[in-house]
């Protein structure tokens, strides 16, 4: 083809190099076919790299439900709490949060609970198949996720989502308070009621998971590239991909894996995706700050405590703020400063501040399907704080999709066009 670099060319070419497009290369390496990725930073080293570090299999509730719609209001009236909207981007945020309130009526919160358990199904099936063949399960922590809650209120308000983990066989254990030393040592006395889920798992660390990802993809074969795409489009019967650097070529199938960058890509195929941007916050301090268990998650507050192999992570909450204001690091801060208040003893010095973008959809489901105008086109977006958990299904339904066979799960929660006319 006329102006193509061939060294350049790809049969499959997959922009964005998180741990759901490395994944994606990975599946389709294994299946012998040529696989391109692109990204303008590297692998792994945006959003990936800072994530709490877990493998949420049992995380099955959209955010769109009724206890933490019910807390919405208490929330964006603390600026520095589990979630907030700055003022000036709120016009912009409407539409999304109307239909993020849609999300959460009983038909469609149940259809959504189904679903996202069909994909947890899959996608711990998937990661543990692809840690095997990695040869890195010594990078997997399987100690179970720790649910704290400050009053017998709280707790009795978390059963229902309880009950519907039950009817999808997620095991778990309820602790009364005397028992919760038993499983984290040292935690403020305010806990007064707990719950253990053993089938929860962790990683080492995100970013090196990551990149263990990525060289078995090399090692069969895939292939990484610099670069920042600029615009997509179906071209004289080919997709072509352009760069910033003035450069384009042509691939047979092309997958976006953009993360929160996704949506443009998508609209040059005519899907118009809402998706939206949940700014991650953490500060991960040095090892010894605290020894922490398994990981902690304080769900009135918004974030987790996670034991990384490089530290400790002290992250979560969400700021709906898009993808052009600077980090308010301040969020990250004041979880650290609870964090001190539930663990005394914390060691808060020297900690490392992030801020990661999390691409994120009115109600909690990936878009993963074909492109409307264009089957060659496949999307693998908006796993919101999900991402790494459900990396491996990802991989596996696009090399399904790629290679035209029937996927292990229903598909039609996840289409790019469910949106239209909502």
């Amino acid at each position: 083809m006329a102006g193509r670099n061939v060294a350049q060319g790809a049969e499959v070419a997959i922009i964005g190099g998180g741990i759901i497009g490395i994944a994606a290369a990975a599946y389709l390496a294994e299946a012998g076919r040529d696989v391109l990725v692109l990204d303008r930073s590297g692998i792994c080293e945006e959003t990936s790299s800072g994530n709490a570090g877990a493998f949420a299999f049992s995380d099955i509730l959209p955010l769109a439900h009724k206890d933490v719609l019910s807390e919405v209001p208490r929330w964006l009236g603390d600026p520095l709490g589990p979630l907030a909207v700055p003022p000036a981007y709120l016009p912009r945020l409407l539409p999304w949060l109307w239909r993020f309130w849609r999300a959460g009526r009983p038909s469609a919160f149940e259809s959504a609970v189904a679903a996202q358990a069909s994909m947890m199904t899959l996608a711990e099936r998937e990661w543990m198949g692809l840690i095997a063949r990695m040869g890195a399960r010594h990078m997997l922590r399987e100690d179970g996720c720790l649910e704290l809650y400050e009053s017998e209120a709280e707790f009795q308000a978390a059963q229902e989502g309880w009950k519907l983990r039950r009817r999808f066989h997620i095991p778990f254990r309820h602790l009364e308070k005397h028992e919760i030393a038993e499983y984290q040592p040292g935690l403020s006395d305010r806990f007064v009621r707990a719950t253990f889920v053993p089938v929860w798992k962790t990683v080492s660390d995100p970013q090196r998971m990551g990149q263990a990802v990525w060289t078995h993809a090399e090692t069969h074969g895939a292939r990484f590239m610099p670069a920042e795409v600029t615009a997509v489009r179906r071209e004289a019967g080919e997709i072509a991909i352009h760069l910033a650097s003035g450069e384009r070529f042509a691939c047979t199938f092309l997958v976006i894996a953009a993360g929160a960058w996704s949506r443009r890509f998508a609209a040059a195929f005519g899907d118009r995706v809402p998706l939206e941007t949940e700014r991650g916050y953490n500060t991960t301090l040095p090892l010894g700050a605290f020894d922490v268990k398994r990981q902690l998650i304080f769900p009135r507050h918004g974030f987790v405590i996670t034991p990384l192999e490089t530290g400790l992570r002290v992250g979560g909450a969400v700021e709906l703020g898009g993808l052009k204001r600077p980090p308010n690091y301040a969020r990250s801060r004041a979880m650290l400063e609870k964090a001190a208040r539930f663990l005394p003893g914390l060691k808060t010095e020297g900690g490392r501040h992030w801020m990661g973008y999390r691409p994120s959809l009115p109600d909690s489901l990936p878009v993963i399907g074909r492109a409307r105008n264009d089957p060659r086109a496949i999307y693998a977006f908006g796993h919101g704080h999900l991402g790494l958990t459900q990396a491996a299904a990802a991989g596996r339904l696009v090399r399904d999709l790629v290679q035209d066979r029937a996927p292990p799960i229903d598909l039609k929660p996840f289409r790019p066009g469910r949106f239209r006319g909502d």
